[in-house]
């Protein structure tokens, strides 16, 4: 196979957010696109990952084909791509993934790829009362202030409203999050829809709003969340956290 991307930045970013939950990881790439799920060590996050074939200049497969890498060792690389870079992947016979930077300058890497044990990671099918879409700065910033005072958020939402909150020992965070034109707050059923979840894992996952201005958040009571960045005919990522569950 061989890829290529004018704009290197949306590969690069999105490497660096995945590779805060998980250090390896196989890349699918066939003719939609290159993908990826994968869930941390922990089994508490799962990724989503698509980079759709419409981002690339060139985009070359001839079969299907399966690439496991180090997540690590490649964002250590894509550091060195400059915006206006040209990069290109390309799978070598020696069992290598070969990445080349092209600017003023070429300059080419090569790591191994591994083999991982072929485990089929499975997306769950999930539904969902309410979604809230907003701005990724207005969630990132209602997590970064909750992250003062706890280490787990609860979302309290209902129908044209979403409360962020969280208790420390001594003390506590409230954030009000509206309907207005910024965000939309849609609910399938009336009540109120309560669950905690980590901020640690919450804030590894808002860097997402790196790639897009826009995200989708989605949860039920007690119920896993689920957090997408989208930007129109390139990517796709999501996130899927596990809830967690007080024992009083």
């Amino acid at each position: 196979m061989k890829l290529v991307l004018a704009e290197p930045k949306y590969f690069k970013e999105s490497v660096a957010i995945i590779s805060d939950l998980v250090s390896e990881a196989k890349f699918k790439v066939n003719q939609d696109g290159l993908e990826l799920v994968a869930m941390d060590p922990a089994n508490v996050a799962m990724v989503i990952f698509k980079l759709l074939s419409s981002s690339f200049t060139q985009y070359e497969i001839k079969q299907p084909e399966e690439v496991a890498i180090n997540l690590n060792n490649l964002k250590q690389i894509l550091r060195r791509a400059k915006g206006d870079d040209i990069l290109s992947l390309e799978t070598t016979e020696d069992n290598k993934l070969k990445v080349q930077l092209r600017g003023n300058t070429i300059r080419s890497f090569s790591i191994p790829t591994l083999d991982l044990e072929d485990k089929e990671q499975r997306v769950p099918e999930l539904s969902f009362p309410i979604v809230v879409e907003t701005k990724a700065q207005v969630l990132a910033e209602a997590i970064e202030d909750v992250s003062v005072v706890a280490e787990s958020v609860t979302f309290l939402g209902e129908s044209g409203q979403l409360l962020v909150k969280a208790e420390g020992d001594l003390s506590k965070a409230l954030i009000e999050i509206k309907q207005d034109e910024d965000t939309t707050i849609k609910t399938t059923s009336t009540g109120k829809f309560k669950a905690k979840y980590s901020i640690e894992y919450l804030r590894k996952m808002i860097a997402g709003g790196k790639l897009s201005e826009n995200v989708s958040l989605s949860f039920n009571s007690d119920y896993p969340l689920k957090l997408e960045y989208k930007v129109t005919d390139r990517l796709l990522m999501s996130f899927i956290l596990a809830p967690r569950v007080d024992n009083d």
